[in-house]
């Protein structure tokens, strides 16, 4: 089994594994004994970043680390979890308000077992908190050793950009991370999101970055239902929704530059991923053991630029407005 390999995190010095292994599924799909034994796993490949949030099976998978955590070396480990939600069923959400974020650090040191939460996330933009409010508290969680980092997942690009603004003017702890979904069939994060973290510096951690198992290899162009037991077998529309020629004609290529390479295509679209400028890391959201080996099987190899420009090209989906006008070349005043 390959070593994973070590990246910085944007312009941080926090060092995390180049696969992120995410947790969702922990509590859920995933037993605690077969996520005990997937964390094993990942931890003797070389990986070191642990991915969750507080509204994972209303913490039960932070509760499934945590005692994972107590028979190992915690400093080894970067745990990222994230928050936004209340933690027992049926109950409003509350956002990112102070009151809220510091009650949900609390409770996800104790689920944990652990003195520290080395990133800590907001899961989704607040519109009803004035930024201020979340930065200003995201900043005293840093400053009395809560929190070791700061980031975001699912913002806009000016919500991401006025949030690093906001924290550089006032001399707050900036974001270090977004956390977006992105993928060879889900791009949009391109035209705002990974432009802004390249340019201030943050890490790009990417969710389903095998579309809810469509980037697999497990569905083909002759299916015309989705197989029994899948995600989608119980959701037809959403299966007929993503089952167009559009996505077949990504399905096809990833399989065709698998074959070429003696990969699986979910190595082949994680790959992508990794080669793609400003992405950290892809998040690794595997169910069972086998699928978390297949997925470590993506470090220690590379496409050639010929696969990587042919992914990217297949993928490439008409841009809407402003986009369409912005990249057409003689709107382009500088190379």
């Amino acid at each position: 089994m390959p070593a994973l390999a070590q990246r910085f995190l944007g312009r941080s010095g926090l060092q995390i594994s180049e696969l992120v292994l995410g947790t969702m599924s922990f509590g859920n799909q995933t037993d605690e004994p077969t996520a005990h034994t997937i964390l094993d796993e990942f931890a003797a490949a070389g990986g070191t970043f642990i991915d969750t949030a507080d509204t994972y099976q209303f913490g039960g998978s932070e509760e499934i680390i945590g005692r994972w955590l107590t028979r190992q070396d915690r400093d080894r480990f970067v745990i990222g979890t994230k928050a936004y939600g209340e933690m027992s069923a049926g109950a409003p959400v509350n956002g990112a308000g102070r009151k809220h974020l510091i009650r949900a650090v609390d409770a996800s040191l104790r689920r944990l077992g652990t003195d520290y939460i080395d990133l800590f996330q907001i899961h989704l933009f607040d519109d009803a908190t004035p930024m201020q409010e979340t930065l200003s508290t995201l900043d005293v969680l840093v400053r009395n050793g809560k929190v070791r980092f700061v980031g975001a997942s699912n913002y806009a690009g000016w919500q991401l950009q006025k949030s690093i603004d906001l924290a550089r003017h006032h001399g707050w702890e900036p974001f270090v991370a977004l956390q977006p979904l992105y993928n060879l069939l889900r791009r949009d994060a391109e035209y705002e999101l990974l432009p802004i973290c390249r340019n201030e510096g943050l890490g790009v951690l990417c969710w389903s970055p095998l579309e809810g198992g469509w980037l697999s290899g497990r569905y083909t162009r002759e299916m015309t239902t989705p197989p029994a037991g899948s995600r989608y077998a119980t959701q037809p529309e959403a299966w007929q929704q993503q089952a167009t020629e559009a996505t077949w004609s990504v399905v096809d290529a990833l399989q065709s530059i698998a074959d070429e390479v003696g990969r699986s295509p979910a190595q082949v679209a994680l790959r992508w991923l990794l080669q793609t400028p400003g992405v950290t890391a892809p998040i690794i959201g595997a169910r069972t053991v086998d699928q978390l080996r297949d997925n470590l099987q993506t470090a220690d190899w590379s496409l050639s630029e010929d696969q990587v420009a042919q992914l990217t090209k297949i993928s490439e989906r008409p841009a809407p407005y402003p986009y369409d006008l912005l990249g057409l070349p003689q709107f382009r005043r500088r190379p």
